[in-house]
């Protein structure tokens, strides 16, 4: 325990990653004294760049590619000072074993041109298809940034919110209103099925709605997992925009630390909460693993929420519907991140051209979409997938700082293999996956497996005990309707607040997250400086005479 002149803080976080510093800096820029507790020995969470491989070679372990952190953050922080840059990803390219590719550039006539290759009603098709993304994404992405009001509370903060919000839909009229509805219910393959005839623009236009779910392409809900995967901005004016970190997704962690302890924010690595400390219905700090005491006036968890509600607070402090809501939140996986340095660059058989465009884009290897509907399949009857699709990107292409001069450092996010593989290593089932995935990278650029240098191979099991995902879930819970919006993570609590007062959560299990958004961080900022003018107001009002509150009406 820490002597009792340990300074008291106004805030403290509960983890380290991208909310959990951005809520820190913004906090301390506006005067507050704030302490970050990182259970790790490094900051990041799930954004991180480590060297498995050695020194020279700096790979982005799990997150890799950023998007959806809005621009007033970077600003706000002024990250760019601190090393914070993203090189623009390129568009998919999709090589074939059949020897054939496909590519949808930016450039409107080459991806008529390409998409024409499989069928000429698809290029037409797509023009449409691109149309409505942008179109749906303008509607929902305003909602992903908001806080959302208490759906059904009759308080009249609550109704003025739940006002706001309609209003946010004025403009949308009975066509919109039909494909939002569409969206929330229907699968991906329910989407790109009727509107292309090609394996090879279902397969491509599938993955976004499968990527990181525990759900294939006929899944019911994956339509809108590909919208949310839609809605991104680097600032430049474009949605559905990715980049590459300079530095790896450890890049955009460091900028955020620099800026926050430059702000004054006191970091803590390898400093586990062991409880939130609760008196009186009040958070009042917290206590670490080997017993400090770090006291505070508000406590920020960015925690997943079974874990800051089901470990790190006594059961007994939280009401029982509550509970049960955080009981049955539902982090499954079947994701294993594959992580390769390589001695060169693969050269595929379609396109044996070097192309910044391909390189420095998503290197898709989904065939068609019931080769991905095959694969969930088999995870979902206990088996790994037999022909693994990937997402792959080479940010070594972009940043010559990840990997000696000539070599690349290859990031393979891939699905799937059972969700309850999180319970135990399965190193020897997770090797013979990755052979199977370089297999089928072999088959279309041969020689990639000789020019193999080293390999990382993450699994569930790893995701959560090593990088603190439950489930080995990168959104720390899965991206369904009934885990969205106002139900993230629980009813009446999509407001970053918590049943306790003084606590609340920002973390990617909350009402914004899922991806490398920023967006609960900021917006839990906004809810704390709330109450506490709200707090300082009743105190200052409890200090008037009675004649003093009868004159101001209070």
């Amino acid at each position: 325990m820490v002597e009792s002149s340990a300074p008291r803080y106004d805030v403290v976080v509960v983890g380290g990653g991208h909310n959990g510093l951005i809520a820190a800096g913004l906090l301390a820029k506006d005067g507050l004294s704030v302490c970050v507790c990182e259970a790790r020995e490094v900051v990041g969470g799930a954004a991180v760049s480590e060297h498995p491989f050695g020194p020279d070679y700096t790979v982005t372990a799990l997150s890799y590619v950023v998007s959806l952190l809005p621009p007033a953050i970077v600003e706000a922080l002024d990250l760019a000072r601190y090393g914070y840059h993203v090189y623009p990803q390129g568009p998919y390219f999709a090589p074939r074993r059949d020897g054939r590719y496909l590519a949808l550039p930016d450039d409107a006539a080459a991806r008529r041109a390409q998409i024409g290759k499989f069928s000429a009603a698809d290029a037409e098709a797509y023009e449409r298809w691109d149309a409505d993304m942008a179109r749906l994404g303008r509607l929902l992405g305003p909602l992903l940034g908001d806080i959302p009001p208490r759906l059904g509370s009759r308080r009249p903060a609550d109704l003025a919110a739940q006002a706001r919000m309609l209003r946010r839909f004025k403009g949308v009229d009975e066509r919109a209103a039909v494909d939002l509805t569409r969206l929330f219910s229907a699968s991906i393959a329910d989407l790109v099925e009727e509107r292309f005839e090609s394996d090879a623009m279902r397969g491509v236009l599938s993955v976004s709605g499968a990527i990181g779910s525990w759900a294939g392409p006929r899944s019911a809900g994956t339509a809108y997992v590909t919208l949310h995967h839609h809605i991104g901005d680097l600032g430049d004016g474009r949605t559905g925009a990715w980049g590459f970190p300079r530095g790896g997704m450890g890049g955009v962690a460091e900028a955020l630390a620099g800026a926050a302890r430059a702000l004054g924010v006191e970091i803590r690595t390898s400093a586990p909460v062991a409880r939130i400390d609760v008196a009186g219905g009040r958070a009042t700090g917290v206590t670490l693993v080997d017993g400090t005491d770090v006291a505070a006036d508000v406590v920020i968890t960015t925690a997943h929420p079974q874990v800051s509600f089901l470990r790190l607070v006594e059961p007994g402090h939280l009401p029982d519907e509550f509970l049960a809501d955080i009981r049955s939140w539902k982090s499954r996986s079947g994701t294993v991140k594959v992580n390769v340095a390589v001695d060169r660059l693969p050269v595929f058989t379609s396109h044996p051209q070097f192309d910044p465009q391909i390189y420095g884009g998503t290197i898709v290897l989904a065939e068609s979409l019931d080769d991905l509907e095959t694969a969930f399949q088999e995870a979902v009857n206990g088996r790994a997938a037999t022909l693994p699709f990937a997402d792959i990107a080479i940010p070594s292409v972009f940043d010559p700082t990840l990997a000696p001069e000539g070599h690349h450092v290859v990031s393979m996010f891939t699905q799937w293999v059972p969700h309850t593989w999180n319970t135990d290593p399965h190193r020897a089932d997770l090797d013979a996956y990755a052979d199977r995935l370089f297999a089928r990278m072999e088959a279309i650029a041969p020689g990639f497996t000789a020019s193999v240098v080293d390999r990382q191979v993450i699994g569930p099991y790893d995701m959560e005990h090593t990088y603190h995902l439950t489930g080995g879930n990168i959104f720390h819970g899965e991206l369904t309707l009934g885990q969205m919006f106002h139900a993230r993570p629980a009813a009446g609590y999509a407001d970053l607040r918590t049943p306790i007062s003084g606590l609340y959560q920002a973390g990617s299990g909350t009402h914004g997250g899922g991806g490398v958004t920023g967006i609960p961080g900021r917006n839990v900022v906004r809810q704390v400086l709330t109450d506490r003018r709200r707090h300082r107001r009743r105190q200052r009002v409890g200090q008037l005479t009675g004649a003093a509150r009868r004159r101001l009406g209070v």
